[in-house]
């Protein structure tokens, strides 16, 4: 009787497991916070000027403005032209390329201002899809060859002038002011009636290869500009994405999207428990649509990771809010800029697992901060701006999502393939 009484209960547990591994993802809204419409980068590796101007239209928004919408162009021409002068300053040994990071928009945006999209759509064809890659080889190749006349001393004192003539042809001469809603503005006047104030904004990660509460400059080819990071270990980042959303601030996210995890277009991204090499044809016929467990993620299998190169930062995005999964807990609504694709329409539904070990690095506002990160690091707050909810926006008054317990598979014993397997989504663009 005991031994049929065991195995009613195996069979009953068992039971239950399969069950529960066959349900769909259920997704309940904790927080979601106001943004502007998904773009699309189209065929262009400007996802770092796409979701940092979405991340300061959303700033816009909470400060009480009424809807922007940026030009992203207007921004990566002046950050192509900055390329060039580095990439010839520092005699062709500096990373050029389409790619960037959330600061290089800041930067930007605090050096020249910025434009609404209408005044400055940065494209001759207004119709055809972004597509910047013979811009890139032609500036290159430009930059090449000054590298080789200043070698020989024969180069020209208006050589940034020659680069100017190419982005002027590409993206259109910046006009220095237009009109408004009948005010008229510069490129630093709109700016500031937005509100904008790019020193206000400040970047962290978390690595161990670099002392916590320290600042670093971090190791990545698109950091040309050389930009600062605050350390934190690994609860103490996640509770700064926790505790900005709950303030109502948005957060830009620097992350890694090329591996089996990561899926626009089924608008979820996760550490899957089971490896896709180890999947039945069912198996991965479901992947994404039925709810599955996660691996552990610690610090220690997230510095293996980045030190491999498996974590690389290949996209940036936008984190709009918090959802609760009911069978894993916490996930962040994220906001793409590869078009509305997915059922979620370009937004992507973002578990705390790939948070954890997919993030490069957050950018935020230092107000979103807790004041005790703020203390460590000797950052004196900005005066309190007093988040205003918009129109469009939602906060719940429920208390946090519960957080599951975690997987019983240990980072000991993951064996992570190096060959990252890039996620099948519709017209997904080149480069990040």
């Amino acid at each position: 009787m005991q031994k049929l009484a065991l195995s009613l209960l195996f069979f009953a547990f068992t039971t239950a497991i399969f069950a529960q591994k066959q349900e769909p993802y259920e997704f309940k809204e904790v927080k979601r916070l106001a943004a502007t419409p998904v773009k699309s980068q189209d065929q262009t590796g400007t996802c770092w000027a796409f979701s940092s101007a979405s991340f300061l239209e959303s700033e816009a928004l909470r400060l009480g403005k009424s809807e922007a919408n940026l030009s992203e162009m207007y921004v990566v021409r002046h950050i192509y032209r900055q390329k060039c002068e580095n990439y010839v300053r520092r005699q062709g040994t500096a990373q050029f390329g389409e790619g960037g990071l959330a600061h290089d928009l800041l930067n930007a945006v605090n050096t020249f201002g910025i434009l609404p999209e209408s005044v400055y759509p940065g494209r001759k064809d207004l119709t055809a899809p972004l597509n910047h890659s013979q811009l890139e080889k032609e500036l290159k190749s430009m930059c090449e060859e000054f590298v080789r006349q200043g070698k020989e001393g024969k180069l020209s004192p208006d050589w940034l002038s020659k680069v100017d003539g190419v982005l002027d042809a590409e993206f259109g001469a910046v006009p220095p002011t237009f009109t408004l809603d009948g005010t008229v503005f510069t490129p630093h006047s709109y700016r500031d009636y937005l509100g904008i104030k790019p020193d206000d904004y400040l970047t962290v990660t978390s690595f161990t290869h670099h002392p916590f509460y320290s600042t670093f400059i971090l190791e990545v080819p698109d950091n040309w500009a050389n930009g600062v990071f605050y350390n934190l270990p690994i609860n103490e980042f996640m509770r700064c994405l926790h505790y900005s959303l709950e303030q109502g601030y948005t957060v830009e996210w620097d992350a890694d999207v090329s591996n089996m995890g990561f899926s626009a277009g089924n608008g979820l991204a996760i550490v899957p428990e089971k490896d896709w090499k180890e999947r039945s044809a069912a198996e991965r016929q479901s992947a994404f649509k039925i709810w599955e467990a996660e691996k552990n993620v610690t610090q220690e299998y997230r510095q293996q990771l980045f030190d491999s190169q498996v974590t690389t930062d290949d996209h940036l995005m936008h984190i709009v809010g918090m959802l609760d999964e009911s069978h894993s807990g916490t996930y962040y609504v994220v906001k793409n800029s590869w078009g509305q694709i997915s059922d979620l329409k370009g937004f992507v539904n973002v578990s705390d697992n790939y948070m954890r070990l997919n993030t490069i690095s957050f950018t935020l506002h230092k107000n979103a901060l807790p004041a005790d990160v703020l203390r460590r690091f000797g950052v004196a707050a900005p005066a309190v701006e007093g988040p205003t909810m918009r129109s469009g926006a939602t906060q719940s008054t429920k208390t946090m999502p519960r957080q599951k317990a975690g997987s019983s598979v240990t980072p000991e014993k993951l064996r992570p393939s190096v060959n990252k397997v890039q996620p099948t989504t519709p017209a997904t663009p080149s480069g990040n």
